[in-house]
């Protein structure tokens, strides 16, 4: 068994399709087939199905994921006992909530790459969940502990939601008393079918008939809606407060939630993983005052 064979079947596990697997090994997706194929023959069992609609893993192909997957660790294992003393290199990929990934993130991860020339970080942010078992991510900031997947996880920081408006949207409209007053108020909220996550549904903490008539699928897209003037919306009070005519609204409805860091734990022995991990993780303790 060719251990490229293997590393070429777990791209397209993962990817679901032939082309999109090649596009990621810089193979073309002929050669990705044939290499599936090799695999399958010299394991002499039926590992991937092809269909007009993607790859599918047959119950022969979903065994030997997992020993695939071990495989894979092995192999970075041996390397990261090898490139100990080499400078940092390659390139890691940060899944994360657009709120975090734009407004703290992008900010200050110039700093990392500052620290190690030899190191490409590419940041994803974004209003959808990042899946780390298909690689999308080498490491992904979630908004819940993931509870299912061989992962490693750990709590990075609390912050809190609330209610906010533009002071000149304040003045036109008025300011509510309380959650029953919101009825009579433009609001802006997310898009309902769209949110990729139970702890990203919040308005019901806020108001049990809350009905925003302006839905926008980004966090940062709410903000600035409501920065100018559009109503009144559920921010992050970490980015609300850095505008001083954003004005909280009800203060005493705050929403509490918290960010999670977490990678694949076959990639726990990756030093460039470790470096960029321990990073956040670091970052986040420095400045944590900011999200208090």
């Amino acid at each position: 068994m060719n251990w490229d064979d293997v590393r070429i079947f777990l791209a397209v596990a993962r990817a679901g399709q032939l082309l999109a697997a090649g596009r990621r090994l810089g193979l073309n997706h002929a050669t990705v087939a044939r290499r599936v194929s090799a695999l399958e023959e010299a394991l002499k069992v039926k590992l991937v199905d092809r269909r007009t609609n993607g790859c599918h893993l047959t119950s022969a192909g979903e065994r030997f994921l997992a020993s695939a997957e071990g495989m894979e660790a092995e192999m970075l294992a041996a390397t990261a006992a090898t490139d100990a003393d080499v400078e940092l290199s390659g390139t890691v990929r940060i899944g994360a909530p657009d709120g975090f990934g734009v407004a703290f993130l992008a900010p200050r991860l110039g700093e990392l790459t500052a620290r190690h020339p030899g190191l490409t970080v590419q940041l994803v942010p974004g209003p959808r969940s990042i899946s780390l078992s298909r690689r999308e991510a080498d490491i992904a900031v979630a908004v819940e502990r993931p509870e299912h997947g061989r992962l490693v996880a750990r709590k990075l920081v609390d912050y809190t939601l609330g209610l906010f408006a533009h002071a000149r949207y304040l003045e036109t409209h008025g300011t509510p008393n309380g959650p029953a007053d919101l009825k009579d108020h433009q609001l802006v909220g997310y898009v309902e079918d769209l949110v990729f996550s139970p702890a990203l549904a919040y308005a019901s903490e806020v108001a049990k008939d809350w009905q925003a008539r302006f839905e926008i699928a980004s966090t940062l897209g709410q903000t600035e809606a409501v920065r100018a003037g559009a109503g009144i919306g559920i921010l992050h009070s970490f980015i609300a407060r850095r505008d001083p005519e954003l004005v909280p609204v009800l203060p005493e409805k705050t929403i509490d939630r918290a960010y999670w860091l977490v990678y694949h734990e076959t990639l726990r022995d990756q030093r460039r993983i470790r470096v960029v991990a321990d990073f956040i993780t670091d970052l986040v303790e420095r400045e944590k005052g900011i999200f208090a």
